[in-house]
């Protein structure tokens, strides 16, 4: 019996076959109550998975609906989410936990309190519907330069990162929801954010920060996740999410992982600009990967990696044998985590974890300092990050629901024009602050020019005014939130208030 038709590079392909090679693809899709007839056909034919994005969220009872529809279309389809916790919250808008990104659990140093924060979480996946995280994060942060890791780390210790993780995939997989650390074999020695262009870790081998990686596989984490950087101390011409010697050699060989590694997503520029997605599938799956995500909501993406994964298998291109292998892994791991679903009471969590855990990240490099009621806020943080989808929550609405006297301005990227107009800028924060406390809060200054030029001006004109770091510390802060998740803005403004919400 055969499933797919004949190609132009060989035969049908046998049912089996074209199923396994479905297994091997996770998609993204459009929509909340309904699925797409092209998503339903390719789950027919074996899909894997299904990553979910803020786009398919409006409510918790909308999304339970909706995987309730996607298990009856396959009832061993894993159902996916990046769930990081922190500014990353796909899951807002349907109640999600509010817990701290990874760097201030790493500040803070409980690996209980971690624990308790992951297990918040997963119990929330688990009530929608959805049993696979694509979290933890187990890179290093390295570079200040960088991008793209920064919070989302639990810190720069790779001893520190290697127990919060095995604190984070012990709860979840206490839960019943499947873990995933990433991005395989690290992100944070490079400079360059994946999303938008390939990014280049030079450090030779022996400085490469596998250790967390090496905790993960040996705290039983279920899913791996590559990442879409060239390391050249192991392979100086592919990134690692289509380098054999990476996923292969290094992580099936050295490091003994055997559960299922699964590609970041391949719309990113580093693979669609250099190799194109279509390409990238067949390339990640023969390099030793199980499962490649395709995150846009556009099926004919997703439709194209397919085919050519199939047109590789007929030509002999891309070997049988690698596919089984990686459809079995995907298999066994669906029925770990997929099948066993069943809807229902979920036992309940701390909701008071996560608050706990950011409110003990806020620090102060003296005594804890408050500029009293009716200061004046200035908060500058990058715009938000498209594929992360943090919400661009500001200090100022935090503040607001404490003292309802404070006024101020929330900088959401950099301000139009701001070239030619920082002094109108400062000119018009000076006159607003005239005769109150003047709080000035950056969030990775030291990447973006536009956030030290006002952050420099304003101080300039105001040495009184209080400077907070809301991302990594920045020089000269008094206190330092460690990231801007809803929650940890809240922590930071109970303690410039003294009060609590």
């Amino acid at each position: 019996m055969t499933h797919s038709a004949p190609g132009p590079t060989g035969p049908a392909l046998s049912a089996d076959l074209d199923e396994a090679a479905h297994r091997c693809l996770v998609a993204g899709f459009d929509g909340t109550t309904t699925v797409p007839d092209t998503l339903k056909r390719l789950v027919d034919r074996g899909l894997g998975g299904v990553i979910l994005f803020t786009r398919n969220v409006r409510d918790a009872d909308q999304v339970r609906e909706l995987t309730g529809t996607l298990r009856t279309l396959r009832q061993d389809l894993l159902i996916a989410i990046d769930n990081e916790g922190g500014g990353i919250g796909h899951l807002v808008a349907a109640g999600a936990p509010e817990v701290p990104g990874s760097w201030a659990l790493g500040v803070t140093d409980d690996p209980q309190l971690t624990a308790a924060c992951a297990d918040a979480l997963a119990g929330h996946l688990l009530s929608l519907g959805i049993t696979a995280s694509y979290a933890p994060v187990a890179d290093v942060q390295r570079r200040p330069e960088n991008p793209i890791v920064r919070t989302r780390a639990f810190g720069s210790d790779p001893e520190l990162v290697s127990r919060h993780l095995r604190a984070w995939i012990g709860a979840t997989e206490a839960r019943g929801v499947a873990s995933c650390a990433k991005h395989f074999p690290g992100h944070g020695g490079t400079v360059t954010d994946s999303h938008h262009e390939l990014a280049v870790d030079p450090r030779p081998y022996e400085r490469l920060d596998l250790a967390p990686f090496r905790a993960a596989v040996e705290a039983g984490v279920p899913m791996l996740m590559s990442a879409h950087v060239v390391f050249p101390a192991l392979d100086p011409d592919r990134p690692a999410t289509l380098s054999p010697r990476i996923l292969s050699d290094l992580l099936r060989g050295e490091l003994g992982f055997d559960g299922v590694l699964v590609s970041d997503a391949l719309e990113m520029k580093a693979i669609a600009d250099r190799y194109g997605e279509a390409a990238g599938a067949r390339l990640a799956l023969a390099a030793g990967a199980d499962q490649v995500i395709v995150a846009v909501p556009d099926l004919e993406v997703t439709l194209a990696c397919r085919d050519a994964v199939l047109d590789a298998l007929r030509s002999g291109e891309l070997p049988e044998a690698r596919v089984t292998e990686a459809a079995e892994r995907v298999r066994r791991l669906a029925l770990r985590y997929a099948l066993p679903y069943r809807p229902g009471a979920v036992a309940a969590w701390d909701t008071e974890a996560g608050p706990t855990a950011a409110r003990r990240a806020v620090r102060s490099a003296g005594p804890s300092p408050r500029p009293g009621p009716g200061a004046h806020v200035v908060d500058l943080f990058p715009a938000p990050h498209p594929a992360l989808n943090w919400g661009g929550e500001d200090l100022l609405t935090a503040w607001h629901a404490l003292d309802p006297t404070v006024t101020g301005t929330a900088f959401a990227g950099e301000p139009e024009d701001a070239g030619g107009v920082v002094e109108v800028v400062v000119e018009e924060v000076l006159r607003a602050a005239e005769g109150r406390p003047l709080v000035v809060a950056v969030c990775d200054a030291e990447l973006y020019v536009w956030q030290g030029r006002l952050r420099d001006a304003l101080l300039a004109a105001r040495p009184d005014a209080l400077l907070v770091s809301t991302g990594l510390p920045e020089p000269g802060s008094a206190v330092c939130a460690h990231g801007r998740g809803r929650v940890n803005l809240r922590a930071l403004a109970e303690v410039l208030t003294g009060r609590t919400s």
